[in-house]
């Protein structure tokens, strides 16, 4: 009997159970999917599963609903690479008490419609590309605990309406770029220790009020006034990187603070005479017998190179003595007597902005921002205030393994990059080294519109057309031609490759190389063990080893890069197969001219993406990575020529894209 009355109530509970899940709201699920639409980048397919004609969203990824099935109560998408936008109607989602979309790449403003959710306890909206102001209307999220927005793009101010959120206890809005005053005032001075018993009354505005706030960090922004009392219970660390009048607290410099412009770093010049050439000791060879004439010759002659020698030597260590000298490791050792005095040639890095560490730090926002990575290396992306995007390159590695080969070679590193200059190359815009915290890392302009690998692979088919690809060809050709046959010494890419090529908002290639870090580490380990004399060394910038030049495989790359171009190919994905691999096939089909006018064989090597293509073009890039390709190096042509092929064999202008398609006008309205 008692079996029977189970089972009868086990089905009265699937029953409501089931009717709850056949009544889900529809605004909660409508809200969902809105949310979705808004999303236009999900790299990892976290939102794969949301499926708008499924009535129950419980099932859905990242999303948690109530006991019953009935409302959505918990949204946590953080760290997916989601890129787009927060929609309003996630205000109408009126149960959620947690929504989490940090460190996604979410931008756009916060909807004032999240002010809505009145059971909403934890909102987590940190590390995306969020702008525009706080809306007040998050003031009336009375139940809410913790408010994280840090490390977005906020500006304005902090919404005095924050004081009325009584139940906060945690609110991190650092790494922002908001102003005015913290909202925290009151007309009376309480000690801090007594602050909860007074938080009720009306002499109290703004955070003041926030009696349960326990947790605050407002670092990193443009506050200015001073430091509230009510709030000095917090670390002083929560008010650093502003412009507060508290002096005790690490702050932004004052041209930062008052909207003057000023230069972003400072340029430490050294005066030195160059080096001479010192002349070499010609060894002398006696003969069994000479005439006299002849030894008294050679006696002067001895004389006069030994001089030169000796006033070269004295001349040399006389420069030496003059130049700043650091104590490190010439050898990676942990022996003493390999520790030396390496003398640092400024005069190689005088005409080269010096970065301060603080500046880099407060651009790239305390360095959270990172856009790239290797074993060797870290990418950050950062703002100069009033002033250009950057991306900072950061060495990864200690500072007792950091030797005296490594700092002559990356402050040549640093003098090869900066002489660069050409409208498809990066341009260095500055180098950072410092000793606390030990720092060496490059500054160079950024490309706001991405890398070509990411617009290829990862953005819609149509951002890239034939036209568009074409002038990205071209100007990929006119950088390498100036780096191989117009710079003296010429100058190669580590790694060619459409990582390596960034856009600009035009569409604009740029070549950069943020891997040379690996070209300084490869060249001091094949020399550091060459000098085994202890004391103090002084080598010239002459005599280290040159950067290492590979012109036949930045040209094998090109034709690789020109495949992946037209193709819309990964270099390695596992449903299409290796690309270096295709190249084989490729190329059998490039020498056969006759085929290659077949529908067949163009959808072969063409991207399905595109909707029209040029055939004379095509031709034109075939033979170039035809020859590119060639696995005799002897065949293989100079940037120069190829580029010479392109420019004449390829049409660059918006006309021809224009007839072909309706939809380049508009492609040519965003691009003017």
């Amino acid at each position: 009997m008692r079996s029977f009355a189970s089972l009868q109530l086990l089905w009265v509970l699937s029953l409501v159970l089931l009717l709850a899940c056949d009544s889900f709201p529809e605004d909660e699920v409508l809200a969902l999917t809105t949310f979705k639409e808004a999303i236009y980048e999900d790299p990892l397919l976290v939102l794969s599963n949301w499926n708008a004609l499924d009535a129950d969203p419980c099932k859905w990824r990242g999303i948690t609903c109530s006991f019953a099935r009935d409302h959505v109560v918990k949204i946590n998408i953080s760290s997916s690479s989601l890129r787009g936008f927060l929609a309003p109607e996630l205000g109408r989602i009126t149960y959620l008490r947690e929504l989490i979309l940090r460190g996604n790449k979410l931008i756009g403003i916060i909807p004032k419609e999240v002010g809505m959710l009145k059971n909403l306890m934890v909102l987590d909206l940190g590390a995306n590309q969020l702008t525009g102001p706080i809306p007040p209307e998050l003031g009336n999220l009375s139940n809410i605990l913790k408010i994280n927005l840090q490390s977005n793009g906020l500006t304005g101010s902090v919404p005095s309406e924050f004081g009325n959120l009584r139940n906060l206890q945690e609110l991190r809005l650092d790494r922002n770029k908001l102003q005015g005053s913290v909202p925290a005032t009151s007309k009376t001075d309480f000690p801090s220790s007594v602050r909860g018993m007074y938080a009720s009354r009306t002499n109290l505005t703004g955070l003041c009020k926030a009696s349960q706030l326990r947790t605050a960090d407002f670092s990193f922004n443009f506050f200015t006034g001073s430091i509230p009392k009510c709030l000095q219970y917090l670390p002083r660390t929560s008010f650093q990187g502003n412009c507060l009048e508290n002096k005790d607290v690490k702050q932004r410099s004052a041209d930062r603070c008052g909207g003057a412009h000023a230069p972003t770093a400072r340029e430490h010049r050294a005066f030195n005479p160059k080096h001479q050439p010192v002349a070499d000791v010609t060894k002398q060879h006696q003969g069994t017998s000479k005439p006299t004439w002849l030894l008294a010759l050679e006696i002067v002659t001895g004389i006069m190179v030994g001089s030169l020698v000796l006033i070269g030597t004295l001349t040399a260590l006389q420069r030496c003595n003059n130049k700043s000298s650091i104590i490190m490791p010439w050898k990676k050792s942990s022996s003493q007597k390999d520790h030396v005095a390496v003398y640092i040639d400024t005069e190689m890095l005088r005409d080269v902005a010096r970065f301060e560490r603080q500046a880099l730090e407060v651009a790239c926002e305390d360095f959270s921002n990172i856009i790239g990575s290797s074993p060797d290396s870290l990418v950050y992306k950062g703002t100069i205030r009033g002033g250009p995007e950057i991306a900072v390159i950061s060495l990864c590695i200690k500072e007792e393994h950091w030797t005296g080969y490594l700092e002559l070679y990356y402050q040549r590193e640093v003098a090869d990059l900066a002489r660069i200059n050409h409208e498809n190359t990066a341009k260095l815009l500055g180098y950072c080294r410092e000793s606390t915290p030990f720092t060496r890392m490059l500054v160079f302009e950024y490309a706001s519109n991405g890398t070509l690998y990411e617009h290829l692979h990862y953005e819609e088919g149509c951002q890239l057309s034939w036209t568009r690809r074409m002038k990205i060809v071209v100007g990929i050709a006119r950088g390498l031609k100036y780096l191989h046959t117009e710079l003296d010494p010429p100058f190669t890419i580590s790694e060619l490759n459409s990582s390596s090529v960034y856009l600009t908002e035009e569409f604009s290639p740029k070549l950069v190389d943020f891997e040379s870090w690996k070209s300084i580490l490869s060249r001091s380990e094949k020399n550091s063990g060459s000098i085994g004399s202890q004391g103090a060394i002084c080598v010239l910038p002459n005599s280290l080893e040159g950067r290492h030049l590979d012109v036949q495989g930045n040209i094998y790359a090109f034709g690789v890069l020109l495949l992946e171009i037209i193709s819309g190919r990964p270099p390695y994905c596992k449903d299409k197969g290796c690309l270096v691999d295709w190249i084989l096939l490729t190329r059998l089909l490039l020498q056969a001219k006759d085929f290659l006018e077949l529908p067949e064989v163009m959808s072969y090597v063409v991207d399905p993406e595109l909707k029209h293509f040029r055939y004379e073009d095509l031709k034109v890039i075939c033979e170039v990575v035809n020859v590119c390709i060639n696995p005799d190096p002897s065949g293989q042509p100079s940037m120069r020529e190829l580029c010479t092929m392109l420019e004449n064999g390829i049409d660059t202008s918006s006309s021809l894209e224009l007839k072909a398609s309706s939809l380049a006008w508009a492609e040519l309205a965003l691009s003017s």
